[in-house]
């Protein structure tokens, strides 16, 4: 008999990668439950109405659904008391999911170790030494830490999004975790193509002429994004797409010239409008994992990304994309500028590289270690 499968989740109030992969797991396992501490319908993947979600008491507070950040000092206590049966949980987990009581074998896959305690800085971007969450997040620390130590130490087995990240779990938990690449959204790739109503007047009078640079991306301190749109201030030649939502927007949007336009909540078949009229993705990030750019790639679209992090996995140079080395708007500026007078790279080999990171290999390698892990032949 094939094994029970829950599948859980930090949280599913927003759009992004992590989400992405719980779509794709859900996929692998359409029997299987989600468990997750705060469902937003509205913030996260529309796909998600359709499955069966499980999620803890406070999820009856709406400002919690909204912003989960606020919640920060009950949320271990909440992790602790999601119990579900299965005979395996996937934990799908950037610092809370692993924590989940299981009745059978806990199989981690681990976006990252909890940022708030171990990269507090990217989690907190520019907030003052007064501002509540700093102070709340530094009282909390030494318990949190010690909490997510015993978490880490109940699962079965912990799997790495990247090479980055299989490097912080190995510093951070003392653990050497195999590798497993996510996969990118087919539904990214494939399907019809929907241009986005608000690029009227910007992108041609009816917002169909393509172009334009993108950038993909949580509009967050960390993901710089305000680099790229100061880089595009001095290329008034140049559009620049940016989609994404985040607590940086209206700063942003200050900040941006008339080549620059910001949208969000898009439908699947206005995401492939975006990439496959897409000059380039931009990329500014120090991503744990660098998925933006297989989705770039499944339309044959180049990647200009910093290089670091995950990009490292997932940028080929000179096949797939180009690299800059610091997320400054004049090193981001003299990347575009070298890839305008660059050779063409072949779209047909960017999407074969792109296909190295398939769901259906991920799909069949999860089952693999899923099915060892049941029998227990996996430590």
């Amino acid at each position: 008999m094939s094994p029970r499968i829950a599948i859980a989740h930090d949280y599913l109030t927003q759009r992004g990668g992590a989400e992405r992969v719980v779509l794709s797991l859900a996929k692998a396992f359409p029997e299987a439950e989600i468990h997750t501490l705060f469902y937003e319908p509205e913030q996260t993947y529309p796909e998600f109405r359709e499955m069966r979600i499980r999620t803890s008491g406070l999820n009856r507070i709406g400002a919690f659904r909204r912003d989960p950040r606020i919640a920060l000092p009950l949320l271990a206590s909440a992790s602790s008391r999601m119990r579900f049966d299965a005979d395996v949980v996937i934990a799908s987990s950037s610092g809370w999911a692993h924590a989940f009581p299981a009745t059978g074998r806990k199989l981690v896959y681990c976006h990252s170790p909890a940022r708030w305690l171990y990269l507090p800085d990217d989690y907190l971007g520019e907030a003052s030494p007064l501002d509540p969450k700093r102070i709340a997040l530094k009282a909390l620390t030494p318990f949190l830490t010690r909490w997510d130590q015993r978490a880490a130490r109940t699962a079965d087995l912990y799997l790495a999004n990247s090479s980055v990240v299989r490097e912080r779990i190995r510093r951070v938990y003392g653990v050497d975790a195999p590798t497993l690449f996510p996969p990118f959204s087919a539904a990214v790739a494939e399907g019809e193509q929907e241009p986005i109503g608000e690029l009227e007047g910007w992108a041609g009078a009816d917002g169909t002429e393509g172009g334009h640079y993108l950038v993909v991306s949580r509009l967050q301190p960390y993901k710089h994004v305000d680099a790229v749109i100061e880089a595009f201030a001095e290329m008034p030649d140049r559009r620049l797409l940016v989609i994404g939502r985040g607590p940086e927007k209206q700063r942003l949007l200050d900040m941006a010239t008339e080549n620059v336009r910001l949208v969000e909540g898009l439908s699947d078949a206005q995401m492939r409008w975006a990439y496959g009229h897409a000059t380039a993705l931009i990329a500014a990030s120090h991503e744990d994992f660098g998925l933006t750019p297989l989705e770039a790639g499944a339309h044959g679209v180049p990647t200009i990304a910093l290089r670091a992090g995950g990009y490292l996995d997932t940028v080929l140079e000179g096949v797939s994309g180009a690299f800059f080395d610091s997320p400054e708007a004049s090193t981001i500026r003299s990347a575009i500028e070298r890839s305008t007078h660059a050779a063409k790279l072949d779209a047909h080999a960017i999407r074969e590289r792109a296909e190295q990171f398939s769901e259906v290999r991920f799909h069949a390698e999860l089952r693999t270690i899923i099915d060892d892990l049941g029998r227990g032949t996996t430590s």
